[in-house]
């Protein structure tokens, strides 16, 4: 009997791996029809969304156990399903246990499974921006999945950003918001500049040709991939882990190769790193009334601590509270967003709050 209690606890202990948890969800695809960009333009518009976790109704018959994780940017809903995210949050008596949540991960325009311009439209597809991305979230929760509320509304990087419209356009749909990785303001110097710099290139390689090319331009593609491995590297883990110039050449090889097999298409590319383009919450984060847990790592190339924004713009929000993680080597640059472990306990406190 002992054996098999030792037994039944290791494997609840036991990390599971992506593909475990994604047995345990459930995917679908929602179609918009007719959604209307903010430059006019419209689509019917496939939203892709994996859900982890059963909605519970109240009296009322709303779900009301339902939070919102949104990816980055080149990501997509399944990125969450990583150990060092999901088997720190998901499971029994974790902070995000999916016997109590309804856990909507949703790949946005652009992205994953959902529509974008490399199946088929190429750079005819509408110039989505972050405005187009959370209204077509909206949709999805409200008319996919009869979500009017959500309890947490937590993004990383591009989802940080995401978060902040949600709390800024439409304030109080999510009770508690958890931005991850990003700035309140205009996406503008140093990190306007290496997002130029990535178009600039993809666009300049000759075989990219407007947009119609029948091999990828791996010209332009490789700046661009160099450019996204500095952005989201932790200096101080580089520095200790490849302290000499063969073995930083040699790690450099072997990041570059395996970025390179799963890679982007070149248009989806673009669109995505240009799609930020209205983002400015700035004026009007006194409109976020709701507990906020903004987290930002020191580490982060894409967004300095040296700026000190954030402290500055988290004062605006009368329930926020701002958390620099110092940079060691065992962070993680500016993907420290999905290490679980660093920031767990805060979003337990969050979530506790009323």
């Amino acid at each position: 009997m002992r054996k098999l209690l030792f037994l039944i606890l290791a494997l609840i202990a036991t990390p599971l791996h992506a593909q475990e948890w994604q047995k345990r969800s459930t995917e679908r695809d929602v179609v918009l029809p007719g959604f209307t960009f903010r430059s006019g333009e419209k689509l019917v518009l496939r939203m892709h969304v994996t859900t982890l976790g059963t909605p519970r109704r109240n009296a009322a018959g709303e779900i009301e156990n339902a939070v919102m994780i949104l990816h980055g940017t080149g990501g997509s809903g399944w990125q969450f399903f990583r150990p060092q995210f999901a088997d720190e949050l998901f499971g029994p008596g974790q902070v995000l246990d999916i016997t109590k949540w309804y856990v909507i991960l949703p790949d946005n325009i652009g992205h994953g499974k959902s529509s974008k311009p490399s199946d088929g439209l190429r750079m005819g597809f509408p110039r989505y921006g972050y405005f187009d991305m959370v209204d077509a979230q909206r949709r999805l929760l409200t008319e996919g999945l009869e979500v009017n509320r959500l309890q947490l509304i937590l993004g990383t990087s591009m989802g940080c950003m995401h978060a902040f419209v949600w709390g800024t356009e439409y304030p109080g749909f999510a009770r508690r918001l958890a931005p991850f990785a990003c700035n309140a303001m205009e996406i503008a110097g140093r990190n306007r500049m290496w997002r130029q710099m990535s178009i600039d290139a993809i666009k300049a390689d000759p075989l990219w040709n407007g947009g119609n090319y029948t091999s990828p331009p791996e010209n332009g593609l490789r700046t661009a991939r160099y450019l996204s491995m500095i952005a989201g590297g932790n200096p101080v883990a580089l520095q200790a882990q490849f302290p000499t110039r063969e073995g930083a050449v040699k790690y450099l090889n072997e990041a570059y190769a395996a970025r390179a097999a799963n890679d982007l298409d070149a248009n989806d590319q673009i669109y995505q790193l240009d799609s930020s383009r209205d983002y400015n919450p700035l004026p009007k984060l006194r409109n976020v009334t709701v507990p906020v847990l903004w987290i930002n790592s020191a580490d982060d190339f894409i967004n300095p601590p040296e700026l000190a924004l954030a402290e500055k713009h988290a004062r605006l929000m009368p329930r926020a509270r701002y958390i620099l993680i110092p940079a060691t080597a065992e962070t993680k640059g500016h993907g420290t967003h999905t290490w679980a472990k660093f920031w767990k306990k805060d979003l337990a406190k969050l979530l506790a709050t009323k």
